[in-house]
């Protein structure tokens, strides 16, 4: 299997996805096609079998199996290929089969007792013993089973990387491909709320393009129970761009999370040639590759997702930055290096001119309605800080429900994926979103305060990796992408605090990429050069 054919099958899968979603073939074709997916994971290389992913995740869609389960989605077993098959090639799996590897379970650990991975075994572990308080136990060993099948991807990834270093380049480069997707299909939709009202719409997205792709439990939910798509004034709406995701949450974590990469190709021109470029205002100076639009064009769909906790965490970004600018110069880390992060963060400058932009856009007259209040994008903004608006006031009162819950059941909370326990909902509701609105609460009230602590621990040396591998390396490539998740990955994070988005499947592979990507570097002990 060449690359000339990775990339023919690519196509063909683009247009498959296209075909399917707007109905023109019906979805029943979708299951030949997994199966034909699947033959090629199982036939091609891992390497291609695994960039083939890492550029399908917003594209993968769900299998009508029988009536009433129509849900599973193809990314489940194409993971589940490429991670056995890996295991085949590397030997570990007659180790597996024969037993020996039994004592480095969970998550088959491969090892991972000697890296930063240690810490996502301590997390299942606790996880898994959380299924002993939780109610619904079916439902917890559903949800231990989705977050492992998520993560078999990264464990992939994390050793093929170290094998060949150049591998590392190369998912860099196509991450930008399912980025630059996402972006295309967010500013399509929004280009489509000027033409038809919102019933169209609704019937159009809702009940059409979502229902193809993940299902009829997940389009009955959206439809009938609740979504996140509209920003609502009163008869007044705007969109809030959610691409091909299930929510205006999960689509901007999915961009920012893609923007290291799309940087890195952006300004190769700047980092191939240090001794040109050897200055902050040299590199201001010099027009880059036109690849930066996508990053404009990201930034701004994140403002224009509506999502004030992504707008809101710019601010937390801003300190960071400022704290390893001041950590750079303290260490004297290399020149190079030290503008190159500071070109990047100059791109959140990018970020607040372009609310100028998003402005129009929100109080034009999308849906066929005409707008009259030209103070709709500036009251949204205000609204961050109003304890008494709706959201606010009731994301205050979920967090002191969970805060209450974790005194009652420090050690393993309720049970994963048991969490509307905590609210006295229905546990049906943890499909349609039901959560703490805190990614850190949320995971202490369901699995408890160890397991809550041992997260923040493992997403701190996530943080200090990241930049570990930026001052460490010294390809052109690595640096900037590297860089960019000193500023990106924060940015999720902080965001975080308001909710728990990053458990969507898409942004979630993402995630678990880009922890794969940073954690592959060799570890440093050293902090200068």
């Amino acid at each position: 299997m060449n690359i000339s054919f990775l990339n023919k099958l690519y196509i063909g899968q683009v247009i498959f996805f296209v075909l399917l979603v707007l109905g023109i073939i019906p979805r029943e074709v979708a299951t030949v096609f997994a199966v034909f997916l699947t033959g090629y994971f199982i036939f091609a290389k891992t390497e291609d079998s695994v960039i083939f992913f890492v550029r399908s995740i917003p594209l993968f869609v769900a299998i009508p199996i029988i009536d009433g389960f129509d849900n599973f989605n193809t990314w489940r077993i194409l993971s589940l290929v490429v991670f056995i098959k890996w295991l085949y090639e590397s030997g570990n799996l007659k180790e597996i089969l024969s037993l020996r590897i039994i004592k480095k379970i969970p998550l088959l650990a491969l090892n991972f007792r000697k890296t930063d991975f240690a810490w996502i075994n301590y997390i299942l572990i606790i996880s898994a013993l959380s299924m002993i308080l939780a109610p619904d136990k079916m439902l917890a060993l559903k949800r231990m089973i989705y977050f492992i099948n998520l993560s078999l991807i990264g464990i992939v990834i994390y050793y093929l990387v170290q094998k060949n270093i150049g591998f590392l380049n190369r998912i860099i480069k196509n991450i930008t491909v399912p980025t630059i997707i996402v972006i295309i299909v967010g500013f399509m939709q929004l280009v489509l709320t000027y033409f038809i009202d919102i019933y169209q719409f609704m019937a159009f997205w809702g009940e059409g393009i979502q229902c193809r792709q993940f299902g009829q439990e997940w389009c009955d939910i959206a439809v009938w129970l609740g979504n996140t798509w509209f920003a609502y004034y009163g008869e007044q709406l705007s969109l809030r761009m959610f691409s091909l995701f299930p929510d205006s949450h999960s689509f901007p974590i999915f961009v920012l999370l893609g923007l290291p990469a799309l940087l890195a190709i952006s300004i190769r021109k700047l980092t191939a040639d240090p001794e040109r470029y050897d200055s902050l205002k040299k590199m201001i100076k010099t027009r880059v590759s036109l690849n930066i639009v996508w990053v404009a064009l990201g930034l701004l769909a994140g403002i224009l997702s509506g999502t004030r906790g992504i707008w809101a965490a710019s601010v937390g970004v801003l300190i960071i930055i400022a704290c390893v600018i001041w950590w750079n110069r303290k260490i004297n880390t290399d020149i190079n290096h030290k503008n190159i992060f500071k070109y990047l963060a100059s791109y959140m400058s990018v970020f607040f001119m372009l609310f100028i932009i998003a402005w129009p856009i929100f109080v034009s007259p999308q849906f066929l309605l005409s707008k009259g209040n030209w103070n709709l994008l500036s009251g949204r903004i205000k609204s961050i800080v109003d304890f008494g608006e709706t959201s606010n006031s009731q994301r205050l009162t979920i967090w002191d429900a969970t805060v209450k819950s974790i005194y009652k059941k420090p050690l393993l909370g309720v049970g994963i994926g048991n969490y509307p326990v905590i609210l006295n909902q229905d546990l049906f509701l943890s499909r349609a979103g039901s959560s703490a609105h805190n990614l850190y609460l949320h995971i202490a009230g369901e699995i408890g305060i160890i397991g809550g602590l041992i997260t923040i621990w493992f997403l701190w040396l996530l943080f200090i990796r990241s930049w570990q591998a930026f001052i460490k390396t010294k390809d052109p490539l690595n640096i900037t992408y590297f860089a960019g998740t000193i500023i990106f990955l924060p940015w999720v994070l902080i965001y975080s605090l308001t909710d728990v988005a990053i458990f969507d499947e898409r942004a979630f592979s993402l995630f678990i990429i880009s922890a794969a990507l940073i954690f592959s570097q060799k570890k440093t002990d050293h902090y200068a050069r």
